[in-house]
């Protein structure tokens, strides 16, 4: 007897999904909760990081509202800067005193909740944004607590606080207009570098993508270098005014090196370019020295080198030298700018294989094209302080010196 298979139910069993549900958002009962801890502290900053450590709020979803309750005592009204209508209190960076002894404490406050929650530092960036982009709607010490605890977390390291969320949002036209970004960065500079170099804050600069032109924090009506100078200097920043002049200078000077380096790669006439580069010393009155310099490196670096062969490298840098001496003679105007020039042959010729044995050569024409003066060179033969070379150029240029003393004798 066969055996009958069994009849089996069919049909499809239908899955439903389940829908996430979601709290709805309560930031207010959390802002509520975080000051409550404040007052119960009493504002010990020590007690009250305790107290967050052991509670169970939900930092990872009210992040923001805990920075606002930290700076400002409370949960901020939608698109303003000022508390809400929940509990407040009276320990907020805001109520601080606007010195940095007293917001320090903050600062440190701050660094230990983010090294315990560290995914709070973008909630740090957002809140801090905010503020700074909202400027106008602070008092003029609000502005200055917020200045000395933003150079205070710099100072201190402030887990991952990226530069650019500082300086950015601070570029806004209007409060850049109202001079409102001049006094903040200025508190800002001020504090920093009471504990960090200027190195330190330029590095920072950097990295906030507004070291290149520092005269963006400043009104249009005051945007200029001597308006640079004269603000920092009065505020006793003068470190900072030697940066930004050194800094303008060599903008300055590489600008007039590439427009001379075209007109002598050109060939351009010699008066053309002797006036081009009188006007550009003139306007952004550089130093006479450092014209002399320039004007070497860009001559010989228009010189078109044939590898090793030492005679045509020779032949071409001393057509070179003929061909710009006028333009040379024109700014060696003393003794002092003449050993300047030598100085610098030297120093080339002694870092550039291909120049080594030049020097005497090259010393000789200048000096046979009225660039170099005979008590220059015999100056720079006796008492020259560059060491670099020194002895091999002195060696190889005493025929030449041994030729004037001897010329000198006989006149």
């Amino acid at each position: 007897m066969s055996s009958k298979e069994r009849p089996t139910l069919g049909g499809t069993r239908i899955k439903t999904r389940k829908r996430n549900i979601a709290a709805p958002l309560d930031p207010a009962a959390f802002a509520d909760a975080v000051v409550q801890i404040y007052l119960d502290n009493a504002g010990d900053l020590e007690l009250v990081a305790k107290s967050l450590e052991s509670s169970d709020l939900n930092f990872s979803r009210y992040g923001d509202t805990f920075f606002e309750v930290v700076f400002i005592g409370g949960q901020t009204q939608p698109g303003n800067v000022k508390p809400d209508e929940g509990e407040r209190h009276p320990y907020s960076i805001i109520d601080c005193e606007p010195k940095r002894e007293v917001i320090l404490p903050s600062v440190i406050y701050v660094q230990k909740i983010l090294r315990r929650r560290p995914f709070l530092i973008k909630n740090l960036e957002n809140v801090m944004q905010r503020f700074l982009q909202s400027l106008e709607l602070f008092e003029d010490n609000e502005r200055k607590k917020l200045a000395i605890f933003t150079a205070l977390a710099f100072s201190q390291k402030l887990s991952g606080l990226p530069p650019e969320t500082v300086f950015q949002p601070l570029l806004k036209d209007n409060l850049v207009a109202k001079g409102l970004v001049l006094s903040f960065i200025t508190d800002f500079f001020k504090v920093y570098l009471v504990d960090n170099s200027l190195d330190d804050l330029i590095s920072i600069l950097k990295r906030g993508k507004v070291e290149d032109d520092l005269l963006i924090f400043f009104p249009s009506a005051k945007r200029s270098a001597d308006g640079f100078s004269e603000h920092f200097t009065k505020e006793g920043l003068l470190s900072l005014v030697e940066y930004n002049e050194k800094k303008i200078f060599e903008v300055k000077l590489k600008e007039m090196k590439a427009a001379l380096t075209t007109q002598i790669t050109e060939e351009t006439d010699v008066s053309e370019v002797i006036e081009n580069v009188k006007q550009r010393v003139k306007d952004a009155k550089l130093p006479d020295v450092e014209v002399v310099r320039m004007l070497w490196d860009v001559i010989m670096d228009a010189v078109q080198w044939s590898g090793k062969n030492q005679q045509q490298n020779a032949n071409a840098a001393l057509r070179q030298v003929k061909m710009w001496a006028e333009l040379l003679n024109t700014f060696c105007t003393s003794g002092k700018l003449e050993l300047e020039l030598i100085y610098k042959v030297q120093i080339q010729c002694y870092e550039d294989a291909k120049l080594m044995k030049l020097f005497p050569e090259i010393t000789r024409s200048l000096y046979e094209q009225d660039v170099l003066a005979e008590d220059t060179i015999l100056h720079w033969f006796r008492k020259g302080t560059n060491p670099k070379g020194r002895q091999i150029f002195v060696k190889a240029l005493e025929p030449f010196v041994n030729w004037l003393e001897e010329a000198e004798e006989e006149e």
